[in-house]
Parts: C-alpha cells; sequence; structure tokens
C-alpha cells in the first residue's frame, strides 16, 4: 500500500490502574494519526485531539485544511473546535492538499493540522500535525505526548472527556490559500520560456483535482486532465500511484493523445509520479537527480559553494553521483519525512528526495510537495527540445528492483540469515543506519523491516539488470525460506 499500511482495528489494553482503556498505539503513528472511522476513531476523538495538539504545543492559533474524504469536513471541524476551547485562534482553509496546508503554515507561521489518509481507502481517515513553519511533528516531537494525554482523558468504557481548560475560548476564522499557494509555487521556478507541453495529469479523484487547475492557470501547457472530480470513495482507481496497477489509465492517456508527459498525484496531492511521452514510468530517483540538478545550479549562482542534496537509502546511487558531478554534496539518511526534515535543517539542505517520490525543498519550508517537483520538471522539460525519456536517460543509470514486501514470521531471524550469507567478502560493506544495507563493488540491497506489519521490504540496485536478479533472487529466497 505504499508509504503507509493498511491498519487493524484498535486493541484494547490495560492502564495501570487496571481499567481497559482505548489503545490509540495502533491509530497514532510514526508521523502522523490514521485509523478507520468511526470504528478507529471519530469526531469526539478527534475534538480531543485538537485541545492536546495545543495543549502540548503552547499554540495561541494554528491553521487546520482537509481533503476531499467524506468524513474529513466533520472531523476538522471537532479538531478545530478542541482546538479554540483551549484557548486557540483556529483558522479553517477548508479543501486543501497536504503541500498547501504547509504552505499555509510555513506562510501564516502557525502550527498546522491536515486531515486526510493520503491513499488510503475512503472509509480511512487521519492527521498530519506540523509545527509553525511546516516543521514535522512525529512521535519523538510531540505526536507520543498528544497521544498519552488524549490516553489520560479517555475512560474504561472508551469515552473521553476533555477536561475544562480555564482559558479564554478561540476563534474560529475561514481563509482561502489556494491562490497564494499557487504563487508562491510559481515563483520558485521559472516557466515563462518554457516551449508548449502536453500534459496529461490523473488526480485520482483527490486533491491534485483542486490544486492543479490553479497552479497550471496561464501557463503555456494543454492540460489533459483525469479523474479531477473530488470524490474521497475513489471510484476509479486507488489515490496511490506508488501501485503500478494505478498508473495504467495514465499510461494508457499519455499514448492516446500524444501527451509530452504524465503526472499521477496521490489521494493528499503531495506526492507526484512522472510518466514520459511513451507511457513508461520514470524512476523518483531518477526525477530527485533531474531536480537536484536544477536546485543545485540555483544555490550555486546565488553564492553557495557546496549546496548539500539530501537522499534516503532506497534512491539510486545515480543521486549521489549527480549531486558530486555538479558539485553539490549528497548526505543520506533514513527513510521517512521526519528524518529527512530532520537532515534538512541541521544540513541546511537546498533539496531532498525519496525514491517513494516525496521532494522536499528548503524554499518550501523544508517541506515535501509534489507539486513543485512536477513544476521542475516542466521546467526541464520545457527548456529544451529533448523528449522526457531522452532528458532522464542520463539519471538512469543503474537496474533496479524496485521494492520488494515479504511476509516474515521472525523480521530479525530472516534479516540475520541475510547479512551471514552476504556480509563476508572484503569488498563488502554492511550498515544499519535503516535496516540492513549490504554493499558491493557494482551492487547494493537494503532489507528494512516493517514498523507496523510482519513485513521485510527488499530494494535492490546494480550495474547490470543479470546482476540485479541474481541477487534479488537470492535475498528473496532466503527471506521467505
Amino acid at each position: 500500500m505504499g508509504d503507509q499500511p493498511v491498519d487493524r482495528p484498535v486493541d484494547q489494553t490495560e492502564n495501570q490502574g487496571g481499567a481497559a482503556v482505548r489503545d490509540l498505539k495502533q491509530l497514532v503513528k510514526a508521523y502522523d494519526v490514521r485509523g478507520v472511522v468511526p470504528d478507529q476513531w471519530d469526531e469526539n476523538l478527534s475534538r480531543a485531539f485538537g485541545a492536546a495538539f495545543v495543549q502540548v504545543t503552547g499554540a495561541t492559533a494554528i491553521v487546520v485544511g482537509h481533503d476531499m474524504r467524506p468524513s474529513s469536513p466533520s472531523l476538522s471541524l471537532a479538531f478545530a473546535e478542541g482546538a479554540a476551547a483551549y484557548g486557540a485562534d483556529v483558522v479553517r482553509i477548508g479543501l486543501c492538499s497536504t503541500d498547501q496546508l504547509y504552505y499555509a503554515s510555513g506562510s501564516l507561521d502557525l502550527p498546522g493540522a491536515m486531515f486526510t489518509a493520503s491513499h488510503n481507502p475512503a472509509e480511512y481517515n487521519g492527521i498530519k500535525l506540523c509545527r509553525a513553519g511546516a516543521a514535522p511533528v512525529g512521535q519523538d516531537t510531540g505526536l507520543s505526548e498528544i497521544r498519552e494525554l488524549v490516553e489520560s482523558w479517555t475512560a474504561a468504557d472508551d469515552t473521553v472527556t476533555v477536561p475544562v481548560r480555564d482559558v479564554e475560548p478561540g476563534s474560529l476564522s475561514e481563509q482561502d490559500t489556494l491562490r497564494g499557494y499557487a504563487d508562491h509555487l510559481l515563483g520558485l521556478v521559472d516557466l515563462t520560456a518554457v516551449r508548449p507541453l502536453k500534459v496529461a495529469v490523473d488526480a485520482g479523484n483527490g486533491m491534485g483535482g483542486h490544486t492543479v487547475p490553479t497552479v497550471f492557470d496561464g501557463l503555456p501547457i494543454d492540460l489533459v486532465p483525469m479523474y479531477f472530480e473530488l470524490d474521497g470513495t475513489f471510484p476509479n482507481h486507488e489515490a496511490n500511484p506508488l501501485d503500478p496497477k494505478n498508473l495504467v489509465d495514465l499510461q494508457a492517456k499519455v499514448r492516446e493523445v500524444g501527451a509530452d508527459l504524465g503526472l499521477a498525484f496521490d489521494g493528499d496531492a503531495d506526492r507526484c509520479f512522472v510518466v514520459d511521452e511513451r507511457g513508461e514510468p520514470v524512476s523518483p530517483s531518477a526525477i530527485t537527480a533531474l531536480v537536484a540538478v536544477r536546485e543545485i545550479a540555483r544555490a550555486r549562482a546565488a553564492g553557495e559553494d557546496e549546496p548539500t542534496v539530501i537522499h534516503n537509502l532506497i534512491t539510486s546511487w545515480t543521486v549521489p553521483e549527480v549531486v558530486r558531478e555538479l558539485g553539490g554534496k549528497p548526505v543520506r539518511t533514513r527513510v521517512g519525512h521526519s528524518f529527512i526534515k530532520q537532515e534538512m535543517a541541521v544540513t541546511d539542505a537546498v533539496f531532498g528526495g525519496e525514491h517513494s517520490a516525496h521532494y522536499y525543498f528548503r524554499d518550501f519550508w523544508r517541506a515535501d510537495t509534489g507539486m513543485l517537483a512536477a513544476l521542475h520538471v516542466l521546467a526541464a522539460l520545457g527548456g529544451q527540445d529533448r523528449t522526457l525519456s531522452e532528458l532522464t536517460a542520463e539519471y538512469d543509470r543503474y537496474a533496479a528492483s524496485g521494492e520488494i514486501n515479504s511476509t516474515v514470521a521472525d523480521q530479525a531471524d530472516r534479516t540475520a540469515a541475510v547479512r551471514a550469507a552476504y556480509a563476508g567478502p572484503e569488498d563488502v560493506t554492511v550498515d544499519e543506519l535503516d535496516g540492513l544495507t549490504v554493499t558491493g563493488p557494482d551492487w547494493w540491497f537494503n532489507l528494512r523491516a516493517s514498523n507496523t506489519e510482519p513485513l521485510l521490504r527488499l530494494n535492490v540496485e546494480a550495474k547490470d539488470p543479470a546482476r540485479m536478479a541474481e541477487l534479488r533472487d537470492g535475498v528473496l529466497a532466503l527471506v521467505r525460506a
């Protein structure tokens, strides 16, 4: 299911006093809140999360937005009411993409809450939280404290009672940020001189159908829209372009209309996948390299000697190679947006990319925005005469397996077996930055355990397809033994 697995029902557990209470650990994930509505959470619990968010962050004002899911308006309103009851003024921006919420958080300098479950099915919903300036809120940066506070307000019968706080209630107001979001993005990429392009866009009935028309308005683009109707029941296909089956319609449309490229957004439109003029998917690693070239050039032109670019450890070797070739400094991190954003802050990186098609920009408050990455692709393609496949060929230097998931009974045991089989030779190195990464002279693989499911995730890359296939099959045989 891509970057967020489908959740299981909430368990009951015992608190220290012996009473059974709702276990929120299955609802509150590493980076966000996500679960089934109303089985796992509802408006009452959302109201409690709003109050807890204000108490933990100390915010006096926040911004709240939501996607097109049927449950999003009522859940986001309840959250806003809970936040206001605890003294925060709440700016409600209504329908928005996740990166539009980040724009609002950054431009208004307010903590924010985005109601979305990204690409999960319609019965799911969730909250992505951030501090002012779109700074991430994860388990180690406030999310666990919010969960513990809500748990303390939850009784044995699962009813949630938010204590009355002796403060002046905050206000609720509304603000439209779509035009400001679009203008900010267009101010970061010069598209004035690009040649006309025909672009097919599959919004998957998600928030890309809300943002794309405004962002693309006035550009020299012949837009071919697909599934722009906002519909949180996802009647056409899952809004998860990471799964190849959800790109099939876009691939066919690109070939049918002779488009220069295709773009596919996930449900909350913070990720963007690219299809070339042949209808072939372009690796997110290749997009990371392409955007890195542009961002490094821009930073060096502004006087930076060695701009830093962040990449996670399952992106292609191509990415750090290209960064070095352009005079930049590549920095490798664990998988996950909280690690990327933290490293970007530490290193003042100009750009960061993940193989899951999350792209992070210093000029966008270090937050991820698929739309800005898409604009860079349009600028790069439209600024020269080659096709997209020709343009990205130089960033496709290795054979990759893609991520392969295996269900295993004992993740640690199978990982140890793989390590024992491959870690011996002198020309092989091993590191455990995120799972097990084994690197040879012209190949590498990474094996990572899922935090929420009994899965091991394998990524393999090698200089040639035969060696990649040999490694892939050998590791999978051990994992699945």
